[in-house]
């Protein structure tokens, strides 16, 4: 922060200090002075009368008259009146100049939590806006069996949803959290930790992705100062060294910069600045540097007129100190998914010593140090429609995370993925630029274009070359996705997708595929445990369906379904207590009808892969606790002991199978072959494969003894007569001495 940036801080007596050089303060320890409440709350008055009507300021007298009415008696750690603090984060709200509704709330967040006061009774007094506002901010009451994390994960889901509807949330517990971040030192250390920990990976990031600049820094600072006290002390006494030594050359910078631009005919505010400790400690534990290493802790920033002056005073500069190859970013073209705007560049002064360089207009300067709180302090919606709609955009995303999303910790998770600054821009064939997160996909960049879009691409073109959709992109990359109507999302893809919106809605898309086809699966085998029993699943009305899920569980018939066919629940059981009570005209004897097997049916039924069953092979099922229906062949080695009813659950894991009349392939099946080592004979047997149309999805080779070699291919076939052709075929092979069809998976020899 410089001395010419408007501070965000709050005005309180503690920490109304102004910087009076260009340097950034360096974070006092004792940070904690009395407080003055009357001198506060004048100050804070103020404030208010500067830019609101006196209505309004008489309506926030009273919400504070109010607030400290409920909170009397109350007193913070550090022992000041518990007043103190809302005072305090209004007045960060006040130096934003936000509305009479978001001061009022401010100076109310914390009466649901801490007082009796409920939600109507502030709706009553001050409107229901305010109420909202008062119960966005306010935590969920503590359910006992929650532990600590789980709490704190359904108190961020809901702070960040009611952001969504109304970013005036958000910015009240931004406030909130910098001075209780500023108020850390009467607290125990495990706490002061914890909260810094929670600053920096939530609220720090929040606060850069809504444009809060100087709030972001100072948030950082804070969090460095407590997590690492130590460390703080050192680098702080390094760079109060590092200036001393260097003041002379940065002098020598200013000035050359200061008679270069009006040269040019260039008028321009030049502010010195000097990078935070925290951006320090991170280059150097980043990159593994030492202090001496970091040369570049020092820039400038250049304030003009207009947009074409930040052009023209780039140039001026590059003439001045030669520019570093690779260093430069046009935030003007393409703003930061935040709505920051700056040219940067990296020059080389005297010395070799490396100058940042960052050029802007008053306007983005405001912008980049109040994000979109700036909405409210400059009221030209032409220059900040982008702003506010990207802003818009990304709060809408947060919804889209919520319908995807059914557990908090893992909301909380895909939104922390998505808080750091997106690096990466890339175009659409369209030509619209989408700013997207470093180390991002082409399936990321589906997704971030529409969920639907995401859910049915097979695959991409990358400035039109086909490239695999696991291909990272690049800045400038365009990106074209190629979809089909029945195409659904691969599970191997989160396995390398960066972006949070891709993850959550990915996991939808297959719980919600696994959840329909397991209690597909799970109809099935409960009608065959009713067949047995003498009855049919369609006889059985809504009421023996209600008498049940009244008495054994608290779910619905369709949750039921799904939890026999994930194998949670067993299908006899099931049926029998169904039957309990249901009036029947005595048992008939009906023989119980084996599933189908068409090919790997999804989630729910799967081919084994120890033994590879084809159609044609006799078959067995076996449920699985959370896997479903597992296909095997009868003489299947891993069956053994679930044969001999030593497998969990013994024999009542068996289910009866049958291929489908029109199972459809490919189906994979393993070969193993013996040859003479004769050149070529790779390429015939791939060429015999290959005029069986079958295809090779895989091959590898162990070295045999003599001149006898082993190849191990695994083919995709349409079940036995097309595997007997192939093998038929191969055995004509001159060079081939031996073939096995293996039934398990061969360990491969070095």
């Amino acid at each position: 922060m410089s001395a010419a940036t408007p501070s965000l801080h709050s005005s309180s007596s503690r920490s109304r200090r102004k910087v009076e050089s260009d340097e950034p303060p360096i974070i006092p320890l004792d940070m904690h002075p009395p407080v003055d409440l009357a001198e506060d709350l004048e100050h804070f008055l103020a404030q208010l009368a500067s830019y609101l009507k006196p209505e309004d300021v008489d309506q926030i007298t009273a919400a504070y008259h109010f607030s400290a009415n409920a909170h009397r008696g109350q007193f913070r750690s550090s022992g000041d009146p518990y007043i103190s603090h809302p005072l305090a984060v209004a007045e960060t709200l006040a130096h934003w100049r936000l509305d009479p509704q978001a001061l009022t709330a401010a100076l109310l967040h914390d009466v649901m939590e801490d007082t009796a006061i409920t939600k109507a009774q502030i709706a009553q007094d001050f409107g229901k806006v305010t109420a909202e506002l008062v119960d966005g901010v306010s935590k969920i009451d503590r359910i006992e069996h929650q532990s600590y994390e789980d709490a704190q994960a359904e108190n961020f889901r809901k702070m960040l949803l009611a952001m969504a509807q109304d970013v005036r949330v958000i910015l009240i517990k931004l406030a909130d959290r910098l001075h209780n971040m500023r108020t850390l030192d009467s607290l125990r250390a495990e706490k002061r930790h914890r909260v810094s920990r929670e600053t920096l990976d939530i609220y720090a990031p929040i606060a850069n992705r809504l444009g809060l600049n100087t709030l972001y820094r100072e948030m950082q600072e804070l969090a460095f100062r407590n997590l690492h006290p130590m460390r703080y002390r050192v680098l702080a006494k390094a760079v109060r060294g590092a200036r001393g030594n260097r003041r002379e050359v940065v002098s020598k910078i200013l000035a050359a910069i200061q008679q270069r631009l009006p040269e040019c005919n260039i008028t321009a505010e030049v502010m010195g600045r000097e990078k935070h400790l925290y951006g320090v400690y991170r280059k150097m534990r980043d990159k593994r540097l030492s202090f001496s290493q970091v040369l570049d802790i020092y820039g400038f920033r250049i304030i003009v007129a207009d947009v074409p002056t930040c052009y023209l005073a780039l140039g001026a500069l590059h003439g001045l100190y030669k520019p570093v190859p690779g260093k430069f970013k046009d935030y003007i073209a393409i703003p930061k998914a935040n709505g920051y705007q700056s040219l940067h560049t990296t020059l080389i002064g005297p010395y070799g010593m490396p100058v940042e360089l960052q050029i802007r207009t008053r306007e983005m300067h405001h912008v980049a140090d109040s994000g979109v709180a700036s909405h409210w302090l400059y009221k030209d919606e032409q220059s900040l429609s982008e702003l506010q709609r990207t802003t818009h955009q990304w709060l809408q995303s947060l919804i889209d995370l919520q319908t995807a999303t059914v557990d908090s910790a893992e909301f909380l998770e895909h939104v922390k993925v998505d808080l750091f600054p997106g690096e990466v821009y890339v175009f659409t064939p369209a030509g619209k630029i989408l700013s997207l997160r470093r180390g991002v996909t082409a399936v990321d960049f589906a997704y971030a274009v529409h969920t639907d879009i995401g859910n049915r691409c097979i695959a991409c073109k990358i400035n039109h070359e086909h490239m695999p959709l696991r291909t990272e992109l690049r800045n400038g990359d365009r990106v074209e996705i190629i979809t089909a109507p029945n195409a659904a999302p691969n599970p191997n893809w989160l396995g390398f997708v960066k972006s949070g919106k891709a993850r959550a809605q990915i996991r939808h898309f297959l719980k919600t595929r696994q959840n329909e086809q397991s209690a597909e699966l799970g109809a099935h085998l409960l009608s065959q445990a009713l067949s047995s029993l003498g009855h049919r699943l369609e006889e059985l009305g809504i009421f023996t369906w209600q008498r049940f899920l009244n008495t054994f569980t608290g779910k619905s018939q369709q949750e039921v379904l799904t939890d026999i066919g994930l194998g949670k629940r067993l299908p006899a059981i099931v049926a029998r207590r169904l039957l309990d009570g249901h009036a029947s005209g005595g048992p008939v004897a009906r023989a119980a009808g084996a599933i189908p097997v068409n090919s790997n049916q999804g989630m729910a039924m799967h081919l084994a892969h120890c033994c590879r069953p084809i159609p044609g092979d006799p078959i067995i099922g076996v449920i699985k606790t959370g896997q479903g229906l597992v296909v095997h062949t009868h003489d299947c080695p891993s069956l053994r002991n679930h044969k001999a009813g030593r497998g969990p659950g013994g024999r009542k894991e068996w289910v009866d199978v049958e291929w489908d009349a029109n199972a459809t392939g490919p189906f994979e099946v393993m070969i193993r072959i013996v040859t003479h080592n004769t050149p070529g004979v790779l390429a015939r047997l791939a060429a015999t494969i290959a005029e069986q149309d079958a295809n090779i999805a895989n091959v590898r080779m162990d070295e045999g003894e003599g001149t006898s070699t082993a190849l191990y291919f695994t083919l995709q076939v349409s079940g036995r007569p097309h595997l007997a052709s192939i093998l038929r075929n191969l055995r004509h092979l001159p060079a081939v001495t031996r073939i096995t069809r293996l039934k398990e998976e061969q360990p491969h020899r070095n």
